[in-house]
């Protein structure tokens, strides 16, 4: 086919937007909802993905050194405990900044430290951070391992719940995404033999008149793709107003920041040109896919 007859076939898919407005809007509308209930839904489990992964980072490992421990030594742990496979970050916690912590953290007695000006007797410690929750007991063992270790804490627990609470949230989501996009496929396909149903009888005609298959079909699929592609822009900006008020909304909660892991949600403006794309390419080949399957049956005659 030559350029100039598929300009004139993209013309014609073009007009006939306009020409049936009524089922145009409605194919619009309904790639529009099933975007949104596809695309919120996968956002939402990125996001609690995130915000159980921002709660293991939390989950620390406490390292005490042996009291009598000289500090050339305390530092050649420092440098062990870096050097471990899954250990992503290590604070060092001196005699004084223990001592101090832990006259903050007694609210009731206080006056015992009246009577200790010295905090010498308190243990050099460290604070270790995990790369993955899920190997800390492997990760609390090596560090036992390591030479002039008092003790090491942690709290395992926490880790398999977090664990388990990431594989519940992954089977839910995933269920909820896939139903959801079963759903919309049916509304998608439903809509669009609908709106190609109403032009059985021009496709009838054009056919009868020696028209071939892919001369009927391109405008079909070029007005689906358009309509898929405005579709997508819309779900796309619909998303980004509402997460963003979200989000805002979240951020302005500090003790929910930081009780809850809600400072793991992604910024929109991380995930913007992804799910821009997303939006664009899934709504114009919904579109465009739904639109030329649905004139297959009428183009036996």
């Amino acid at each position: 086919m030559k350029i100039s007859g598929i300009k004139y076939l993209a013309n014609q898919g073009v007009e006939n937007i306009w020409k049936n407005k009524m089922m145009a809007f409605a194919t619009f509308c309904v790639l529009l909802i099933s975007l949104l209930l596809v695309g919120c839904s996968a956002l939402f489990y990125i996001n609690m993905n995130s915000m159980i992964l921002g709660l293991g980072d939390q989950n620390e490992i406490a390292v005490y050194v042996e009291t009598d421990t000289p500090q050339e030594r305390v530092d050649e742990i420092g440098e062990q405990l870096r050097d471990l496979d899954n250990v992503s970050n290590v604070n060092y916690i001196s005699k004084e900044e223990a001592y101090n912590r832990m006259q903050n953290q007694i609210s009731q007695g206080k006056e015992i430290f009246n009577y200790i000006d010295d905090y010498q007797f308190m243990p050099d410690g460290f604070s270790v951070t995990v790369a993955d929750n899920d190997q800390i007991r492997a990760t609390v063992d090596a560090i036992k391992r390591i030479e002039n270790i008092q003790k090491a804490d942690s709290s395992p627990q926490v880790a398999e719940f977090l664990r388990e609470l990431r594989r519940v949230v992954t089977l839910i989501a995933g269920a909820v995404i896939v139903a959801l996009a079963a759903v919309s496929m049916i509304m998608i396909s439903n809509t669009t033999k609908a709106s190609v149903y109403a032009r059985r009888e021009e496709i009838q005609i054009m056919k009868y008149v020696g028209a071939t298959n892919a001369f009927i079909r391109t405008p079909f699929f070029v007005e689906g793709l358009v309509t898929g592609f405005f579709s997508g822009a819309g779900a796309f900006f619909i998303t980004w107003a509402v997460y963003r008020s979200v989000y805002n909304i979240l951020m302005e909660q500090g003790m929910l920041i930081n009780a809850f892991g809600a400072g793991s949600i992604i910024p929109f403006a991380d995930i913007r040109v992804i799910c821009g794309l997303v939006y664009l390419l899934v709504g114009a080949f919904a579109g465009a896919f739904g639109s030329t399957v649905s004139t297959r049956r009428h183009l036996d005659v």
